[in-house]
């Protein structure tokens, strides 16, 4: 077994160096870090003078770490987040948790091997962060400062408290399989978590435990008691200190109904009964406490099905002492993209209006929002504390800067922020290319749709150039000014490899009002369609775009508009559909978000089956010629891979060329960076073969 590991190890070395254009003359020295030698290979490959940069590869565009989960310590002395990383070698991702000293600006890694979904959290004091690990660490090994305070049970999960002071790991077994979501209680020495109990007697059951510790010099006792049975599925979990009340959503197992999703408490001095907060019917997320402690807050992003009239996207406020919710004062036409509550009361927002994302704040419910101009391009990931020396925190990144973590003083130096990581540096590095925001016009109803125009490097307000229409999924997304290297908004790879490539912002799409959202009811894939080859028509009018060189691609949404599109016109040369929808009826049956269906199509396929045959691109073969490359996952419950089956049998009934990959261990979103690398790598050879049609 060994040795076949290392003939695949060195194999999947040999497979990525030949897809690296690397100096064969230069020296390498050998690094057990498989992750860090290619990033030394990177580092000296394709050196030319100081005039010219190389430009950017598959690899070095997939080896790309994104932060998430930043969170201040209840002093803000510490900074704790998450670095998600490809591991090439494992065919996974690495998530690793680091802690950020304010006044030293020094890192300390904590783990590599952090279960990322569930978020850590601090206790109380600050003492501690409480996290779930994927493997259990080896024990003794005082180096790396692992602590067992209790014998090994492979039987059992553990909950990890790692202390800031001592950098020690403790152990705490808690008996079940990992939690769902926990939340520590008023002080450091319990903790309430969630556990999912269903079984086919019982589909929706989940439990509330406490668990109470206690730690005595080398020795800690524990006490676990079960607090309450929940015959729904909890979502997300939150304790309230100053009432003594657990406060959770529900969710449906399946992204069935959104009557399901509602906030609830439990009284934890009366534990008889759960007392429903809110009857709106729409999502609620990202509880959080107000920074007093005396209110839950937590948001409402785009509404896409029927609730009522009071329901509206924004923030709102729960006071638990009356159980009234109050809505936030917003007249923001964007997006909603996140929040965190100020120190000093109020929130901070994460505004989209069109490509961009701002940061905006709100000082109560019933005043204006107020924008803070900073960098232009994309806010992600913000957390607020009292620390002058860092009192905001967030993920920042445009076209020409990748994602990194910044820091500023206050809310008035989002100009110049002190930058916390240097994990992507490479890409500046890299001869990127230029982007243009780009508008036009559908003229059945003169509608102005925008986009993004990435420019091939170097060629910049070029004209006559090939074109890849590269489709966001969604539909309610949205393509941004960021720079993030994904496997499925991959525009600066396609430009990188002399595409132009157009990311229409479409009908549907977030960021330009709820109006032009709810205009691609009933019609969603021949009215974005024609948005979208309204842009095109205008680029060749333009004189931008080589007209016998169009080729389109997209995932989720994007492929199945992607799959419309070739039914509307011959003049794309070929066509990357991905993780695409291809018969509505056998979609809406049996994927795990049938009410899409319902809320796009304005109804259920019984009721409206003439809209379901005209918007399926099923019914309009005979007027496919484009040759297509086809993607899937073959675990998709989104998109189930029989959409992709029978799209590459319609093709070949109709003789046209085409070719299906199935990634079979792989769901909506590639769990395998190595899938990812495959996927763009045959993609790439898909558009050269037929893309420009030079024949």
């Amino acid at each position: 077994m060994l040795i076949i590991q290392i003939i695949l190890y060195f194999t999947l070395i040999f497979n990525l160096l030949s897809c690296l254009p690397i100096d064969t003359e230069s020296s390498m020295t050998h690094n057990d870090d498989f992750n860090t030698t290619f990033s030394s290979i990177e580092s000296i490959e394709n050196l030319t003078s100081d005039e010219t940069k190389p430009e950017l590869g598959v690899f070095e565009y997939l080896n790309y770490t994104t932060f998430y989960y930043l969170t201040f310590s209840p002093s803000g002395q510490y900074l704790f987040f998450v670095k998600q990383h490809p591991l090439w070698y494992k065919y996974t991702y690495e998530h690793s948790l680091w802690l950020y000293n304010i006044q030293t600006e020094k890192e300390t890694l904590i783990t590599k091997d952090l279960y990322s979904y569930i978020k850590p959290q601090w206790s109380p004091s600050g003492n501690y962060i409480a996290l779930f690990l994927t493997k259990q660490p080896v024990t003794n090994i005082t180096n790396d400062h692992e602590i067992w305070l209790e014998p090994f049970d492979f039987f059992k999960s553990y909950i990890f408290l790692y202390s800031v002071d001592s950098k020690e790991f403790l152990s705490i077994g808690i008996k079940y399989q990992i939690p769902k979501v926990f939340a520590w209680s008023r002080d450091d020495s319990s903790i309430y978590f969630v556990n999912d109990e269903s079984n086919k007697y019982s589909y929706n059951s989940n439990t509330i435990y406490r668990i109470d510790f206690n730690r005595k010099n080398s020795t800690i006792s524990t006490e676990i008691y079960s607090l309450k049975n929940i015959s729904f599925s909890i979502s997300e979990f939150l304790f309230v200190p100053s009432e003594n009340k657990l406060v959770f959503t529900s969710t449906s197992t399946a992204i069935k109904n959104f009557d399901d999703s509602e906030i609830y408490s439990l009284d934890l001095q009366n534990l008889t009964s759960v007392t429903r907060l809110t009857n709106n019917k729409i999502e609620e997320n990202q509880l959080q406490l107000s920074s007093d402690g005396k209110n839950v807050l937590f948001s409402v992003g785009v509404v896409l099905h029927s609730a009522p009239s009071n329901s509206a996207q924004g923030f709102y406020m729960l006071d638990l002492t009356n159980e009234q919710t109050t809505h936030f004062k917003n007249y923001f036409m964007g997006n909603i993209m996140g929040y965190a509550p100020k120190a000093e009361g109020g929130v901070y927002i994460l505004g989209q209006w069109k490509t961009n994302v701002g940061i905006y704040s709100q000082e109560s419910s019933d005043e204006d929002w107020i924008y803070h101009p900073g960098f232009v391009g994309t806010y992600a990931s913000i957390a607020s504390s009292s620390n002058p020396n860092c009192s905001i925190t967030f993920v920042y990144s445009e076209s020409q800067l990748p994602m990194e973590i910044y820091c500023a003083n206050n809310i008035n130096d989002l100009s110049s922020p002190k930058q916390i990581t240097n994990e992507n540096e490479l890409f500046t590095q890299r001869n990127l290319p230029q982007i243009e925001i780009y508008n036009w016009t559908n003229p059945d109803d003169h509608r102005i749709i925008e986009g993004i125009l990435h420019y091939p490097p170097g060629k910049f307000h070029w004209t006559n150039l090939p074109l890849l229409v590269l489709i966001h999924g969604g539909p309610n997304l949205a393509s941004l000014n960021q720079l993030y290297g994904n496997p499925y908004n991959w525009a600066p790879l396609a430009a990188s490899n002399g595409w132009l490539v157009l990311e229409p912002n479409y009908r549907g799409s977030t960021g330009y009002g709820d109006e032009f959202i709810e205009e691609l009811r009933g019609k969603p894939l021949s009215l974005a369609g024609k948005d979208i080859l309204s842009g095109v028509d205008q680029l060749i009018k333009d004189g931008i775009v080589d007209p016998s060189k169009l080729t389109v691609g997209g995932c989720s949404f994007g492929g199945s508009l992607t799959n419309w599109l070739i039914t509307q016109t011959e003049r794309f040369n070929a066509a990357l559909s991905c993780s695409s929808s291809f018969e509505h009826v056998s979609a809406w049956g049996t994927v795990d978000a049938p009410d899409f269906y319902k809320y796009w199509f304005n109804g259920l396929p019984w009721e409206i089956p003439r809209v379901y045959q005209n918007e399926a691109p099923i019914y309009q073969m005979d007027k496919v010629r484009t040759p297509t490359y086809i993607c899937t996952g073959g675990k998709d419950e989104r998109v189930p891979a029989s959409q992709s089956y029978i799209l590459k049998r319609a093709l070949d009934s109709r003789e046209i060329p085409a070719k299906i990959q199935i990634f079979s261990n792989e769901g909506h979103q590639f769990s395998s960076p190595m899938s990812g690398f495959t996927k763009i790598t045959e993609e790439l050879s898909w558009l050269k073969k037929y893309g420009k049609d030079d024949n």
